[in-house]
């Protein structure tokens, strides 16, 4: 096999960075004083070649030098790839690759370790775990330009072990510039942080956001050695984020080391520029967003009470600009239309942010990569998410900030088609509605459109692009006529302004990358089943019932859930005539069938039973009396992006009626 010269001189200095990093030559040093103290005759002048080469195999320093360069024989040209490789992370589940990842010689890496953790206070009385106990884990998720990362999970503990290693790529996204290794100065120019976000999950899978943290990794570059020890302070987030939860212990180390690296003063006079323009384009922003606001005012004195939502607070409680929370987002291969990314956004947890004591709702507009690990948040969070996503998919979307009934504040989204249709999207639900506006013209006899959605009232709308505001004569939705484009109707804010804070607007790196579900399905519908069963055989006990199952008639219930999946996603009702049809077969003449569906967005069964029971429909099944009573229950989980699911459960019951 013969290499290229540059790939030539690559490999002999990889090779020449494993021998100083092993002090091959010091060893070997060490061996050549023994040889001739013990081996050279007093009559012999020096040692032959063959002499010494003898003494290092007899001692396995040739066997330690291969087996730490780990040469991997006659495919060594499918091991050097001609595209960009994936990033790896080092999983609880890819735990074995940690010391056969191959590296691309041509990429730069930043190899980031988080070693430990120490002054985790609010977990000092957390006894140690017993073995196979559940117990509360902290998972530590990271977000670096367009590649993620999960830590394993480790016990909550007021010192946690967590002991990973991350390989992060550094590259220019610029076309042209992605096969050349990236040296010092290139990557001082890239600001992105690292985004890292520790989760905390309890013994029933509840999931809490603990730290929301942006690591400023270029440090390093002005480093000896091209590594560098961080101790990194996680603040609480909400109303605590000013109160630290813990610190971690970080080491950054550049691989290949740099041939050159950045004095600290550099460094750090870039790091300060780039901190001194962020803060200008910000001021800059405010005085602009103040005067948009005075003459908004000014078109009408009643728009001082209408939700124009210009700023919102993010999981630190740092101000920032609603449109800076969304971005296209393109969900590769994971989602297939815009409905099923509805429908994804949906199945996401909806919980709002906690609040210590009373005084009304809290406000907390996440980042996508806190949204997303947590796997809940509010319907902000679900609005951004779903527009992002839309823009992504080429529509023309918008978040609406408004109310709901009662005034509640509320955030939907809304698409605009080429045809003028107007179609609001509930984040929360997957509903869809088409907005025909009521014309308050019309004479009082005449038939108005009668809304179907929820929505109130709307005081703006935005994305990544836009910030609108409405101001016609009434902000009520049913009234509102969505011509974005006349500018006595909406008032816009300067596109220019926008793109000045909003880095979504101009950024040419790839989207966030969205992570494939590793819930297995088949198993997980499984589980969930056998713990119902059970569930339902303990409960018909304690009311003296027995419990006879019948498996087929469990069996034909499958159709069913796949249906209401489908029309959940598509809006479309299938199989219902097949399923009727099975059903009818199944019962013998003079039988009573009873179905009931329900469905969830989490996974714990116990939980689930107990929200069933509250059902009377359902109850009347669970706790059915009477002749040959046969029982079925049927669970089907429908996986989605970030592991989100869907839950469908069916109970039924047959038996015989006796009058």
């Amino acid at each position: 096999m013969s290499l290229p010269p540059e790939k030539a001189s690559e490999l002999k200095q990889l090779i020449h960075q494993q021998l100083s990093k092993m002090d091959v030559h010091g060893r070997i040093r060490e061996i050549l004083a023994e040889t001739i103290r013990e081996e050279l005759a007093p009559d012999q002048q020096q040692l032959s070649t063959e002499d010494l080469i003898k003494a290092l195999r007899r001692r396995g320093i040739v066997d330690d030098v291969m087996k730490e360069l780990n040469f991997v024989p006659d495919n060594v040209d499918q091991e050097l790839p001609s595209s960009p490789k994936q990033p790896v992370c080092f999983t609880d589940r890819q735990s074995t690759l940690l010391k056969k990842t191959n590296i691309d010689p041509t990429r730069r890496y930043l190899y980031l370790q988080v070693l430990g953790g120490k002054a985790f206070l609010e977990h000092l009385q957390e006894p140690e775990p017993l073995p196979g106990q559940p117990c509360s884990t902290f998972t530590l998720c990271l977000h670096f330009r367009n590649q993620r990362f999960r830590s394993k999970p480790v016990p909550c503990a007021c010192e946690p072990d967590f002991h990973d290693g991350f390989l992060l790529e550094v590259h220019r996204e610029n076309l042209g510039d992605g096969t050349r290794m990236a040296d010092s100065t290139t990557m001082l120019s890239i600001s992105d942080p690292v985004h890292m976000v520790l989760i905390k999950t309890d013994i029933f899978a509840e999931t809490t956001l603990v730290a929301s943290y942006f690591l400023e990794w270029r440090s390093v570059l002005g480093s000896e050695n091209g590594v560098t020890n961080l101790t990194v302070e996680l603040m609480g987030v909400g109303t605590e984020s000013k109160v630290s939860v813990g610190i971690l212990n970080i080491k950054l180390e550049m691989y290949p080391p740099l041939n050159q690296t950045l004095s600290q003063e550099v460094v750090n006079t870039q790091l300060a520029l780039e901190r001194q323009k962020t803060a200008e384009k910000e001021r800059l922003f405010l005085v602009y967003a103040k005067q948009w606001w005075r003459e908004y005012l000014q078109i009408r004195p009643s728009h001082n009470s209408r939700l124009v939502k210009i700023f919102a607070q993010d999981e630190n409680g740092i101000n920032r600009p609603v449109c800076s929370y969304v971005k296209p987002l393109r969900a590769g291969r994971l989602l297939d239309t815009p409905r099923q990314a509805a429908r994804f956004v949906n199945v996401l947890g909806y919980e709002r942010a906690p609040v210590i004591g009373g005084g009304g709702k809290q406000e907390q507009w996440c980042t996508l990569l806190a949204f997303l690990c947590r796997n809940k948040g509010d319907c902000e969070d679900h609005a951004n998410l779903l527009c992002s996503l839309l823009l992504g998919y080429g529509l023309e979307a918008f978040v609406c900030v408004g109310t709901k009934a009662k005034g509640v504040p509320h955030a939907w989204v809304m698409t605009c088609g080429t045809d003028g249709t107007i179609t609001f999207w509930e984040s929360l639900t997957g509903h869809r509605y088409i907005h025909k506006p009521t014309n308050p013209d019309e004479p009082p006899a005449a038939e108005q459109p009668k809304p179907l959605y929820p929505y109130k009232t709307v005081g703006c709308v935005f994305n990544h692009q836009m910030f609108l505001g409405n101001c016609q004569p009434s902000d009520s939705v049913e009234s509102c006529v969505f011509d974005l484009n006349d500018e006595s109707k909406w008032k816009p804010m300067s596109e220019e302004a926008i793109k000045s804070v909003c880095a979504g607007a101009t950024t040419s790196l790839p989207p966030f990358p969205l992570c494939a579900s590793t819930i297995d399905a088949s198993v997980t519908s499984n589980e969930i089943e056998m713990q119902l069963r059970l569930l339902v055989s303990e409960h018909r006990k304690d009311l003296g019932l027995t419990t006879v199952w019948e498996d087929q008639l469990s069996y034909l219930l499958s159709p069913a859930l796949a249906a209401y999946e489908f029309e959940r996603t598509t809006s479309i009702s299938a199989g219902n005539e097949e399923f009727q049809d099975a059903i009818r077969r199944a019962v013998p003449d003079g039988h009573t069938f009873k179905g009931f569906p329900i469905h969830f967005v989490y996974r714990n069964a116990r939980r689930a039973f107990a929200t069933c029971l509250r059902s009377p429909f359902c109850e009347e099944i669970i706790c059915c009396r009477g002749d040959q009573v046969r029982l079925a229950v049927r669970v089907r989980v429908f996986t989605y992006p970030e592991s989100a699911c869907a839950v469908w459960i069916m109970f039924a019951c047959k038996y015989r009626s006796v009058l």
